[in-house]
C-alpha cells in the first residue's frame, strides 16, 4: 500500500519536535521569551525529579503570566505555590481565591523551580501522577487539576493548549534519562513527528519495522498496530503513515467527502483522515465486506 496521495493531508500538517511551524504567527512574543530562559532550567529538573519538562513550563507560564504577573516580579514565586503549614521561608500577601492569602517567596526564580519541583515529589496527593511516562504531558495535566493543583477547572485544558501551541512536548524528549533511552540500531536516526487532526503521527522510511518504531516512542508493537489497525507482520511502505496514538471517531471539520480513487482501500483512507475503520465504515453505512470503488463518495464525519 502506498501514501503517495498524503499531499492533502501532510499540508495541514504540523511539524512536532524538529520540523516547521504553521502556527508560529499566533504564539506570544513574551511567552517565546520565557521558554527559551527557562527551558534548560526544565530539562535538567525532568532528568532529576521526573516531572515533565513541558508540564513544569506549562505551569510556570500560566501560574506566573510568563514572568510578568505580580506574584513572579515582587516575590520570584513563578507556580503560585501558597504558605501552607510547613513553609518557614520568606512570604508575600496577594489576593487570591480570597483577599491576602500567604504566598512562598524566592531569592531567585530557581528557586521557585527547585520547590515546584519538591513540591510535586514530596505531597502524597501528587504521588499518582509519577507512575505515568514522562511524555504523557495530558495524563500529568489532567492529574495536577484531579489532585487539586488549581482550583480553575479548565487548569488541565489551558496546560495542555499552551504544551501544544508552543511545542513544549519537545523538551520532554530531551529530559528523558541515560536508562530512558531505548537501545536502537547503531547509526538510526529519530523520525521526525508531524500533528495532523489532533494526532500525532511519523511516516515510514527505508528499512522501518513496528519493533524499532515502538522503541523508538516507547509504545509496544501491539498498541501500534491497534492504533493503525494492522497486523505485526503488515509490510511497511516508505511514505506510509503510522499513528502514534488512536485514531479519531471522525474527520476535521475541513473534510466532509472523500472521492475514492483506483486502488484505494478503507484502511487507506482511513489513514489519510486519522479515523478509525469501523466509524468510517458506520457513517457510511456500509458492512466489512464493502470494497470502495473507483468514484465512490465517502462520507468523513
Amino acid at each position: 500500500m502506498s501514501f503517495k496521495r498524503l499531499t492533502l493531508f501532510s499540508l495541514f500538517a504540523i511539524s512536532v519536535f524538529w520540523g516547521g511551524d504553521v502556527s508560529a504567527q499566533s504564539r506570544n512574543r513574551l511567552y517565546m521569551q520565557y521558554i527559551d530562559t527557562y527551558k534548560d532550567l526544565a530539562i535538567s529538573h525532568q532528568k532529576k525529579y521526573k516531572i515533565p519538562a513541558s508540564i513544569t513550563l506549562a505551569q510556570g507560564l500560566l501560574e506566573s503570566g510568563a514572568g510578568r504577573g505580580t506574584l513572579a516580579r515582587k516575590s520570584n514565586n513563578h507556580f503560585g505555590i501558597k504558605c501552607h503549614n510547613k513553609w518557614t521561608g520568606a512570604r508575600v500577601y496577594h489576593d487570591d481565591d480570597a483577599k491576602g492569602e500567604c504566598f512562598r517567596k524566592y531569592k531567585h526564580p530557581k528557586d521557585s523551580y527547585e520547590d515546584h519541583s519538591l513540591f510535586l515529589t514530596r505531597n502524597m496527593r501528587y504521588a499518582q501522577l509519577f507512575e505515568l511516562k514522562s511524555t504523557d504531558y495530558k495524563g500529568w495535566a489532567r492529574g495536577l487539576q484531579r489532585c487539586g493543583y488549581a482550583t480553575d477547572k479548565a487548569y488541565a485544558s489551558k496546560l495542555i493548549q499552551i504544551i501544544e501551541l508552543y511545542d513544549l512536548y519537545r523538551y520532554d524528549r530531551k529530559g528523558r534519562s541515560s536508562q530512558d533511552v531505548p537501545e536502537l540500531p547503531v547509526g538510526y536516526k529519530p523520525h521526525q513527528v508531524y500533528r495532523s487532526s489532533g494526532l500525532y503521527y511519523i511516516e515510514v522510511r527505508v528499512g522501518d519495522n513496528l519493533k524499532n518504531i515502538g522503541k523508538e516512542f516507547g509504545i509496544s508493537v501491539k498498541k501500534l498496530c491497534s492504533y493503525n489497525e494492522i497486523p505485526k507482520d503488515y509490510p511497511l511502505d516508505p511514505g506510509m503513515v503510522i499513528y502514534l496514538e488512536k485514531k479519531n471517531k471522525k474527520a476535521d471539520k475541513a473534510y466532509t467527502r472523500h472521492i475514492v480513487s483506483a486502488g484505494e482501500s478503507m484502511h487507506d483512507i482511513s489513514q489519510i483522515y486519522g479515523i478509525r475503520m469501523k466509524y468510517l465504515y458506520k457513517m457510511n453505512h456500509k458492512d466489512k465486506d464493502y470494497v470502495p470503488s473507483e468514484g465512490d463518495v465517502l462520507i468523513l464525519r
